[in-house]
């Protein structure tokens, strides 16, 4: 049986691949710069919640950056990507011009290549493998403004492409959630043959890909034409059904399900517990997202209310925050700030996003913590203390811990408070079911291929992993999928 790794040498050996390796010499490929993204104008874009910043390559840009790539024997890049995308491959081929084979391609590994290239945390994934990064001290490749170039290419072009799929072998199964994770298993399963049903407890497909990330940062049509290809590929979607509450999983089973998969995420905001946090005015991120960018409370074509505040301040230092905060500013704040207890290099957002929300005008309070929060007669939130920090000693995750400076505190005017600090997993699979064994945290405990202490049910993304990125869930969505299949596999026979 052939190997990944033979797999990705004999792909390397193909005539075309060899030509094009031919085509310029190493030299004239590292000693071009990498390419830089334009965007829309900070003054303009941050009027709008549904303009996207980022506008993406231009095909000769695109061409141009693919030439860069090496074409590494040891194609590293791979290591670093949590589906297993054939990187060099997808990027040889922008480089040839064969875009609509770039874009096959990345859909060989990845459901949703356009979402993936707009949102995964590539400068601390695939791109922190490149040969540019380690070898030469070089910016990297930028793998995810092509693998965006060549979905964004593919969908404009009027011809998608719907992967092929094994015929039905008549086994159904179920995916509980219809986000990243869900979504990934779903297209996998579906490849193989299986009859697949996504349920979904809202009135909308996409999970946290509709409801926890702006439209400036992905686009809901973007999102919407990847779950049409999966429709195409013939994955069901069942809207408004709480798996647990509309059917238990028994009932679920009585219909001829098979297997599950739950990947029902992390919805359950947590709080900081400091006085004053149940003042009116004081949001978890989860809801003040889920209410713009699901329920459409910035357009008044919709009845959806939202808190609108002057001085918003954002508590937390991740991608939620950094959305909650701009979203704000889109929404009229006049002054919008990160509050983070720790310093800008400790910031688990991404970088991209620490700056287009330093250029949208947010004020960043590092080294400062909430510690009380003040309200008018009406109790409405007007101001909160902040306890000032200083860093000690690296913690169990190599970030230095913060540490109170004593008796050192200030008092802010706010008049909307959006706590963004974690989320907790969904409460409501694990009480369903008690044989489920599941983490003092209420993660689904499970092995190394996702399954379960039930063997029948798998999990992955973040009710397994209490909060991760969109890629890593995906991940964890593909890997199930596989050892799904071994284990039916091995049920049948």
């Amino acid at each position: 049986m052939t190997t990944y790794t033979e797999y990705l040498k004999e792909r390397r050996e193909q005539e075309w691949r060899e030509e094009l390796r031919k085509k310029l010499k190493g030299k004239e490929r590292t000693d071009q710069p990498r390419v830089h993204m334009p965007e829309v104008d900070p003054n303009e874009r941050v009027k709008s919640q549904t303009v996207e910043v980022n506008l993406g390559l231009g095909r000769e840009e695109a061409i141009k950056e693919a030439s860069r790539c090496m074409d590494c024997v040891n194609p590293t890049c791979i290591e670093g990507c949590p589906v297993g995308i054939n990187i060099p491959e997808f990027i040889k081929n922008i480089e040839r011009e064969e875009f609509s084979l770039a874009a096959k391609t990345l859909k060989m590994y990845n459901a949703l290549p356009a979402v993936c290239g707009r949102v995964c945390p590539q400068e601390k994934q695939c791109e922190s493998k490149c040969f540019y990064t380690i070898k030469l001290n070089k910016p990297a490749v930028a793998i995810g403004y092509l693998e965006r170039f060549a979905a964004d290419w593919e969908r404009e072009s009027g011809s998608m492409d719907v992967p092929q799929c094994a015929p039905s072998n008549g086994i159904k199964v179920a995916a509980v959630g219809s986000g990243p994770s869900s979504l990934s298993f779903a297209g996998d399963m579906v490849k193989l043959g299986y009859d697949v049903t996504v349920f979904e407890a809202l009135h909308e497909i996409g999970g946290v890909l509709k409801y926890g990330i702006p439209e400036f940062r992905l686009p809901n049509r973007m999102v919407d034409v990847e779950l049409d290809i999966l429709k195409k590929m013939g994955v069901k979607f069942v809207t408004n059904f709480i798996v647990g509450r509309t059917a238990s999983f028994e009932q679920l089973k009585e219909e001829g399900f098979k297997g599950f998969f739950v990947g029902s995420g992390a919805g359950l905001p947590r709080f900081m517990n400091i006085p004053g946090e149940n003042y009116n005015g004081i949001m978890s991120s989860n809801e003040y997202l889920t209410r713009v960018n699901l329920m459409g409370a910035n357009n008044d074509e919709f009845d959806t209310p939202v808190l609108r505040g002057k001085n918003v301040a954002v508590i937390g230092g991740g991608n939620t925050a950094m959305d909650s905060v701009r979203t704000a500013k889109r929404l009229g704040a006049e002054r919008a700030m990160i509050v983070y207890r720790r310093s800008r290099v400790e910031m688990p957002a991404r970088v991209e996003e620490v700056k287009h929300a330093e250029e949208e005008g947010v004020e960043f309070l590092n080294l400062t913590n909430p510690i009380e929060y003040f309200a008018d007669e009406k109790g409405r939130v007007n101001k909160m203390r902040l306890q000032l920090m200083e860093l000690g000693e690296p913690d169990a995750s190599g970030r230095r811990s913060p540490v109170e400076i004593p008796g050192a505190t200030q008092d802010i005017d706010v008049d909307l408070v959006i706590v963004a600090v974690g989320v907790s997993p969904n409460p409501l699979i694990p009480a369903s079911l008690p044989d489920l064994k599941v983490s003092r945290w209420g993660t689904i405990e499970v092995n190394d291929g996702m399954q379960s202490s039930i063997p029948v049910l798998f999990a992955g993304g973040d009710i397994v992993r209490g909060g991760a990125t969109v890629i890593l869930a995906m991940g964890d969505g593909r890997n199930a999928a596989k050892s799904m299949h071994e284990y039916l596999s091995d049920q049948k026979d």
